[in-house]
């Protein structure tokens, strides 16, 4: 396994996480904030991270480094015009939580880059360099596209970077990701806004004081930087659009049997087989893989619900 060095845009939450853990690991990181206060933190805490993006690329430039872009959707097209100028043909991946507008992205405005998306499923409600954690990715599904096209070196680079950072790599096509993380990740957070709506809603707080630990589960992602949410949702519309449609039925559906019959059951049993195959998922089969193993391989490994945790032989 190389120990490629590592260049973050982006000392938030996820990129300072992952400046940490790549450290942790032994990995030769270094990073840029746009925030002259986040930069000094950081460099406080004994990483080397300024606000000059172009040096920062040009430094990844020279030493044949990974760039992991880890800021916001709305972020990304004046990053991407600055490493089209500065490391027009570097290994380039990211940790923004959808595939398609930042493949699009890349293809638009840095097209010479070797790009590989990532998505490591990993966070928090707070944000900032000051919630990092170099723990955050242990056990946790990095999200790593398997595209046709996609060049197996870089690849290898993200999983490698992934699997020094503690994780296990789900391979996936970008367009599959999307639609994934529409269900699972970016429609709780709506269903948390409408919870948390509806529990403060009224007069009083009566609701509200007697809100114990379903309302906080439910509730929790809520609780997130709502430009964080916006930015992350708004960037996968299409997607979840779809999923919410989907949910919109079901609550329909389950409107109409409580309206009529008084009865939930389907409802409640539904979302109990669901809670039960999430949670057997969460314990997916470990794989190892050759080294240039084909996109299609790879996807079905991830559509499968399996993970790939080292290379074979």
């Amino acid at each position: 396994m190389t120990e490629r060095a590592v260049c973050v845009i982006g000392a938030g939450l996820i990129g300072g996480s992952l400046m940490r853990a790549a450290g942790k690991a032994g990995r030769a990181v270094w990073g840029t904030s746009a925030s002259d206060e986040t930069a000094a933190q950081a460099r406080t805490d004994g990483f080397d991270v300024g606000t000059d993006t172009d040096a920062a690329l040009r430094r990844a430039a020279e030493a044949d480094a990974l760039v992991v872009l880890a800021v916001p959707l709305p972020a990304l097209p004046p990053v991407l015009r600055r490493v089209d100028a500065v490391a027009p043909t570097c290994r380039l991946t990211d940790a923004v939580s959808v595939k398609v507008a930042v493949a699009d992205a890349v293809a638009r405005l840095a097209p010479r880059a070797r790009y590989v998306g990532g998505h490591p499923m990993a966070g928090t409600t707070e944000s900032g360099w000051s919630a990092g954690n170099a723990d955050l990715f242990t056990d946790a599904a990095w999200v790593v596209a398997a595209d046709d096209g996609a060049e197996p070196a870089v690849w290898a680079d993200v999983a490698e970077l992934a699997w020094a950072c503690g994780s296990r790599v789900v391979p996936a096509a970008t367009d599959e990701h999307d639609l994934a993380v529409a269900r699972v990740s970016h429609l709780p957070h709506l269903l948390a806004a409408v919870l948390a709506s509806v529990g403060a809603a009224g007069d009083d707080d009566l609701p509200l004081a007697l809100a114990a630990s379903s309302f906080a589960d439910g509730t929790r992602v809520a609780g997130t930087r709502p430009e964080l949410v916006l930015a992350m949702c708004e960037g996968n519309r299409d997607a979840l659009l779809a999923a919410v449609d989907d949910a919109l039925g079901r609550l329909g559906a389950m409107r109409g049997a409580l309206a009529s019959t008084g009865g939930l059951a389907a409802t409640v049993r539904a979302g109990h087989e669901g809670r039960l195959r999430w949670a057997a998922a969460r314990d997916p089969q470990l794989l190892r893989v050759r080294r240039g193993t084909a996109p299609d391989e790879l996807r079905a490994i991830g559509r499968r619900g399996d993970a790939v945790v080292g290379w074979a032989g």
